[in-house]
């Protein structure tokens, strides 16, 4: 008779570790599980090299870490590496790197002779520390999923932005459009009005340079009159989204709100943004802000939290049932 080898995996429980990057929202992931947020410490040495030793053993567990890696992004991505490591070394059966902002997110090609493509790289060391899958959310380009081997979850965060324009602003405004910030987020622009029901506008940029600099051209649309919804994945300097303002201000946008995932607001961020002449301003905390960044925004700004979003991912990823089930996919 012909043995066939049957090549199973059995994890132990959950096990959450949230990262000093995203505190906060570690905690309201595992609220949502009903779990403890696992004990351990990060000791960051004078010489600015960081030790981590877990407080209780992760043997046999299925093990996820919370961690973003936004400012200050390499002590975050190397406190995550060595965290999975940690981890690996302790024997955990299945480890999840779970990274609602993957840095580097923006070097995803060569478009220009002698240049690296970093996202790769990051994707690379995450595997390299041991990690079994991950978990991010809306990156800035789609073939980010393809630097990686191991298999992963891409979420995407727009549905709880649209539930919520819908829910409780969409019955207050006047004949709106969405503006895409730039040609490059026009597909995903183009759910965003498909799924409100909204016709589609864009702001065309050119960048300049190697900077965080662009310079906003003109609009490929029709907003006078109208009330505005300007989306994006992410916002860092707030150059491009105040440029977008201004442009649509120009050609006669009546109201304008601010729709973004990621609330990087480097350097000016914050400020820039207080400064726009905007009503609302909605995104989520994949990004902490800091006290001084909230109480610069807060008359204006609405946080959407994605704790209930990854919660429920690592649910059904331990009980290896359907992530698409959420979404009708």
């Amino acid at each position: 008779m012909q043995h066939v080898h049957h090549d199973l995996k059995v994890y132990g429980g959950i096990k959450v570790f949230g990262g000093t990057g995203s505190p906060e929202l570690a905690r309201k992931i595992a609220d949502y599980l009903d779990l403890p947020l696992s004990e351990h410490e990060v000791i960051e040495f004078p010489n600015e090299n960081l030790f981590i030793k877990l407080n209780g053993s992760v043997r046999g567990q299925d093990v996820y870490v919370i961690q973003t890696t936004t400012s200050p992004v390499h002590r975050n991505l190397m406190e995550l590496l060595i965290t999975i490591q940690t981890l690996r070394l302790d024997s955990a059966a299945r480890i999840t790197a779970v990274v609602p902002y993957l840095c580097y997110g923006r070097s995803d090609k060569k478009d220009q002779p002698r240049v690296p493509i970093t996202a790769r790289l990051v994707a690379d060391m995450i595997e390299a520390a041991g990690a079994d899958r991950y978990m991010t959310l809306d990156p800035h380009a789609g073939q980010i999923q393809g630097f990686f081997s191991i298999p992963g979850d891409v979420l995407t965060a727009s549905h709880m932005m649209i539930d919520y324009i819908n829910d409780n602003l969409r019955a207050g405004m006047q004949n709106p459009v969405v503006v895409s910030v730039d040609l490059g987020f026009a597909k995903k622009g183009r759910n965003y009005a498909a799924d409100m029901d909204m016709p589609i506008a864009f702001v065309e940029k050119r960048r300049q340079g190697n900077d965080a600099k662009a310079e906003a051209l003109t609009l490929i649309g029709d907003v006078k009159d109208r009330d505005v919804v300007i989306v994006d994945d992410e916002v860092d300097t707030a150059g491009s989204i105040s440029q977008a303002v201004q442009v649509v201000k120009k050609n006669g946008a009546k109201d304008v709100y601010l729709v973004f995932i990621h609330p990087i607001l480097s350097g000016p961020g914050a400020e820039r943004l207080a400064e726009l002449p905007v009503k609302r301003i909605i995104t989520t905390d994949s990004a902490p802000l800091s006290p001084e960044k909230f109480k610069l925004l807060e008359d204006k700004l609405t946080i959407i939290s994605i704790a209930p979003l990854l919660g429920e991912v690592i649910r059904r990823a331990h009980e290896g049932r359907s992530v698409g089930e959420m979404f009708n996919e």
